[in-house]
């Protein structure tokens, strides 16, 4: 769904929890109010298990209040071969560079036996850039434990296409691709041994932010997904604050009818973009916006 949980928590905010959650009463969907006029604000998890849907009613009542939704991007044809190599072309290293080459000979070894639990081997990722490297790492472990699966965002594009629903996006898939290229970059070191730390606990780790998703727990949320950013400001610049500062004015131009135009839109964002005082909703309440919980 970076730092120590930065790409975890930014890129892959997912975790199965042993009870089901769907009942509570409250989840990550907010109503932005200005006047008369309104949009909705819902917080994903970009992957999550089968066992995790039905998602909290709030999501569905304000996909049916809406006419069009609003992603972060376009996400790509898996069978598009052209995009693919362009993806690992981007996120790989040249001139022979591998991972290793930027890492002390300790923190390569504790990366290669990370690797090797996961029934994997590092030659597989070693040119990999660090951000994309990690990435990958968390997808297989995601998958070890069970907890791959169909994400909000892909659940909610592709009911939307079923549903004849506008889709509009924030951003193009080479502006994400270009920074999951940089991330790390310059800072391997740190960024994989810390990475490397935080997967330790995995599974404990995404239970607790799970369940702060569900049940839309701004305090929480702050806690466990940015504050422990806070050690890298350039990757917490770069993933979270640059990127909530320029959706607001896409988000302002909703509110362009002032209460005279009858469409709504749903905006679907990683719900680390929604905690925390630098967050989308903390800009929008800033700029006299009413911000209230589904």
């Amino acid at each position: 769904m970076i730092s120590s949980k930065q790409l975890f928590i930014g890129t892959l905010f997912t975790l199965t929890s042993l009870v089901s959650l769907s009942a509570l009463a409250e989840s990550s969907v907010w109503k932005v109010s200005k006047g008369n006029d309104h949009i909705f604000i819902g917080g994903t998890v970009h992957i999550l298990p089968a066992s995790e849907f039905p998602l909290p009613a709030e999501f569905e009542q304000a996909y049916k209040q809406s006419d069009s939704i609003v992603l972060e991007t376009k996400l790509p044809d898996a069978n598009d071969s052209a995009f693919q190599m362009k993806m690992m072309q981007q996120m790989a290293y040249g001139n022979g560079k591998t991972i290793g080459d930027f890492l002390s000979a300790k923190t390569k070894q504790n990366l290669s036996q990370h690797i090797a639990s996961l029934g994997a081997d590092l030659m597989m990722f070693e040119r990999f850039k660090p951000g994309f490297l990690v990435t990958m790492l968390a997808l297989l472990e995601a998958q070890r434990a069970g907890l791959s699966g169909e994400g909000v965002d892909i659940f909610y594009s592709h009911k939307a296409i079923r549903d004849n629903k506008q889709i509009a996006y924030f951003e193009t898939v080479e502006f994400q691709m270009n920074m999951i290229a940089d991330m790390g970059k310059g800072n391997e070191e740190k960024f994989i041994k810390s990475n490397l730390e935080q997967m330790k606990d995995f599974k404990s780790m995404f239970t607790d932010l799970l369940t702060a998703w569900r049940k839309g727990d701004e305090q929480r949320l702050n806690t466990l997904a940015i504050e422990p950013m806070k050690d890298d400001p350039k990757t917490i610049k770069s993933l979270l604050t640059d990127r909530n500062e320029n959706w607001l004015p896409h988000i302002e131009r909703m509110f362009a009818g002032n209460g005279n135009s009858s469409d709504k839109e749903f905006v679907l964002v990683g719900v680390a973009h929604l905690a925390g005082d630098k967050s989308v909703l903390a800009l929008l309440k800033a700029k006299g916006y009413r911000v209230e919980k589904l």
